[in-house]
């Protein structure tokens, strides 16, 4: 059992508290950006358009994501409405204090995140479905990575349970039935942690579909990789959204359920259409980049190489022939002269001795 309850506030800079839940979402962030990156490059789309990319996407998530959660958690900011605009508390003598940016609802901020996303891709003149490749895996990086500030803001926990990783929640921060400490104490009492396990299927469902991406991409089109993030975490969230207490309902139902039910239909059912009648010309594999030129060009190919150092050789070899050849030639030529000098009665010529030197008196 994990028996830790956290502070949710890493430091305080100034007076101000910086969160872990803040730290968890900007880390997050750069770990998007850098999967963002990669993989533009990968599918040879224009990287420059990411930084701008993000912080647009970014805001509209944030304002998505912060609007569903208000609408969900109603209850925490009815008394003081502003509290659900700034990021402010309330204190017990009725005064206001910062409170950092926390409470974002994740189903919000993909639907107004993807909106974003739509426009400004299309203001770029880019194909929108390719981009949506790039950005699906890190979606699923940022819902790994940020739900981990659940854990330290003590949200997001489901029933009481016996197993080894059920978390610990303080008074404060309980929910519904289980404020009763009577029947639930916080000494023996732990809960499932709901934050985790969507963390967990964030990861999986990254690697799977970078798995996806270099295996299969000649029987994928563009944007399927972005259904699956849709029917992945719809699912995800609509099965562990009916282990939540006090979350937003509609009729009974909740809305969370509601909402992810959309994403899982509306994911499964493009990607039906997509793969029929409404199928592009070209695969994702055929629209990625050719890297063999990339490979082999400014130099041959291991073939090549070979008969040019065969070439090489015999060149060569050729030119140490031609001159043991000449210096053959040269050698014969002395011996005849050598030769000749002797025959009309003049000493040899000594081949150490410089043609100017004459032989000293005796």
């Amino acid at each position: 059992m994990i028996d830790i309850t956290p502070d949710p506030v890493f430091v305080r800079l100034f007076g101000f508290p910086v969160y872990w839940y803040g730290i968890c979402y900007a880390v997050g962030l750069a770990a998007v950006y850098w999967v963002l990156i990669r993989e533009a490059r990968f599918r040879g789309l224009d990287e420059n358009l990411i930084g701008n990319g993000m912080i647009v996407v970014a805001v509209a998530a944030l304002v998505g994501g912060r609007l569903y959660h208000v609408i969900d958690q109603w209850a925490l900011y009815q008394a003081n409405p502003i509290t659900a605009i700034l990021p402010l508390t309330v204190q017990s003598d009725g005064s206001y204090a910062f409170a950092g940016f926390t409470g974002l609802g994740v189903p919000g901020g993909i639907v107004t995140g993807t909106i974003a996303a739509w426009l400004y891709i299309r203001r770029h003149h880019q194909s929108f479905w390719r981009w949506a490749d790039v950005v699906a895996p890190a979606l699923f990086v940022m819902q790994a990575i940020g739900r981990l500030g659940n854990f330290f803001n003590q949200e997001l926990y489901g029933p009481p349970t016996t197993l080894p990783w059920g978390i610990k929640i303080d008074a404060a921060h309980r929910v519904g039935e289980y404020t009763d400490l009577a029947t639930y104490p916080i000494a023996t009492t732990h809960f499932h942690p709901l934050f985790l396990y969507e963390s967990l299927s964030g990861l999986l469902g990254f690697l799977a579909l970078i798995w996806l991406a270099r295996r299969w991409s000649n029987r994928l089109v563009p944007g399927d990789l972005l259904l699956i993030f849709f029917a992945w975490y719809g699912f995800t969230r609509f099965a562990l959204e009916g282990f939540r207490s006090g979350n937003w309902t509609f009729f009974g139902i909740p809305t969370a359920q509601i909402v992810t039910l959309g994403f899982i239909l509306f994911g499964v059912l493009l990607l039906l259409y997509r793969h029929g009648p409404g199928r592009p010309a070209a695969t994702a594999g055929e629209l990625l980049p050719d890297r063999s030129a990339e490979v082999t060009e400014g130099r041959p190919d291991d073939e090549d190489a070979f008969w040019t150092d065969d070439e090489a050789t015999d060149d060569e070899a050729e030119t140490d022939d031609d001159l043991d050849d000449d210096l053959d030639e040269a050698d014969d030529t002395h011996d005849e002269a050598d030769d000749a000098a002797v025959t009309d009665g003049a000493p040899a010529a000594d081949p150490d001795r410089p043609s100017g030197d004459r032989p000293a008196p005796s």
